[in-house]
């Protein structure tokens, strides 16, 4: 991390980055349904930037490199910009559809399904943040760093992107948490985008990356254990 980024200017922008989400996250999910009684939305949002907010303090704290990498979004080459765009309205579709879903009453999951959904989405979270201690080179966008190794040990030991594998996770428990069983029809499409980025991702490494194609050799699966 560069001496001009202090911890306190660090701290300033992952605030500023977590309070936009939240009101643009909070737009996506209140106005498709219309209504702010909505306790499904209201416990998504709170467990979410709850442990976004726990997140970005850990790393402030232990690891503020890792962090200002967490902070950048914009991907360096055209295709993965084109991916990230996808996934953009894919995401987007997918609070479309939950808030339409709680408008019309389309769905009605029992609360101990919601709750339970909402469980699933910390446990996805919870490894997320393993993923983070793993890694400090986990950056939000794809590049090799300067003296970037290959890490093989803890969840990268399982599958070689286990930080998808937690995304994964957290998208599949989304739409339920939101109280949509209609929301799970948007699950396809954000896989398809997960599965064309791993893709992407793996030829940059294989390229750039010293060592990984001998990992590639030693981890076989790349998202879920036995399938893919």
């Amino acid at each position: 991390m560069p001496d001009r980024l202090s911890r306190g200017s660090l701290a300033l922008r992952a605030l500023v980055r977590a309070l936009l989400g939240l009101v643009v996250l909070s737009a996506m999910v209140f106005i498709p349904a219309g209504t702010f009684d909505y306790w499904q939305g209201v416990a998504y949002l709170a467990v979410l930037f709850g442990a976004m907010v726990l997140i970005f303090a850990y790393l402030i704290v232990t690891d503020p490199a890792l962090l200002d990498r967490r902070l950048r979004a914009r991907e360096p080459t055209h295709e993965q910009r084109v991916i990230q765009s996808v996934g953009a309205i894919c995401y987007l579709a997918a609070f479309i559809v939950t808030g339409l879903d709680r408008r019309f009453g389309w769905s009605n999951i029992p609360t101990a399904v919601v709750l339970l959904a909402d469980a699933v989405f910390v446990a996805g979270y919870a490894f997320f943040f393993l993923v983070l201690r793993e890694n400090s080179y986990a950056s939000r966008v794809i590049e090799v760093a300067d003296g970037q190794r290959v890490i093989d040990t803890g969840p990268y030991a399982v599958v070689r992107h286990p930080m998808y594998a937690a995304v994964l996770l957290m998208f599949l428990a989304m739409p339920v948490a939101l109280g949509s069983w209609w929301g799970l029809l948007t699950s396809g499409p954000l896989t398809a985008v997960l599965v064309a980025r791993i893709r992407h991702e793996e030829s940059v490494l294989l390229r750039d990356l010293a060592g990984y194609d001998a990992y590639t050799r030693r981890t076989r699966y790349r998202l879920i254990p036995g399938l893919w």
